[in-house]
């Protein structure tokens, strides 16, 4: 009997061990948190008359860098991010191991194991643009900025 009570413990444990959060989880993955660049970002650090300097201080360096008709430099950062989110749910299933394993040799085989099991779970995926452009004027000053951002 006292076989039966460790099994029981060693049993309802097993499945804790090596279980991550879904924050430890997140932060395996993205590692050292990179400079996000946002909507927020651009409206708060970007103004008329910057310096081209000041700007890849402020966002980072750019996607792509072109010139306009003129010869003055545009800054173009396209940046796209997409969220995945998971969520699974199961239970049932431990006692039924438990007591089949045991069951042929205390029980005898056919012994009635009293289990259930039920599962279920959901996937989520969203992916977000921001597309930032910057005009810059023969000073290599901020003449002109846009952006669009969009979500789908």
């Amino acid at each position: 009997m006292k076989v039966l009570k460790i099994l029981s413990i060693l049993m309802m444990l097993v499945p804790l061990i090596g279980c991550m959060s879904a924050n430890q989880h997140y932060r395996q993955t993205h590692g050292p948190k990179e400079k996000e660049m946002t909507v927020g970002t651009v409206q708060k650090e970007i103004r008329k008359g910057m310096a081209a300097a000041d700007v890849a201080i402020a966002l980072g360096s750019p996607n792509i860098v072109t010139t306009d008709s003129e010869s003055r430099e545009v800054w173009v950062y396209d940046k796209i991010s997409t969220d995945v989110t998971y969520s699974k749910d199961a239970a049932g299933g431990g006692l039924k191991l438990l007591v089949a394993g045991v069951s042929d040799s205390l029980f005898g085989a056919g012994a009635p194991s009293g289990s259930y099991s039920r599962s279920s779970g959901a996937q989520s995926k969203t992916q977000r643009t921001l597309t930032v452009v910057i005009k810059y004027d023969e000073q290599n000053r901020v003449r002109d900025f846009f952006y669009h951002t969009s979500r789908f």
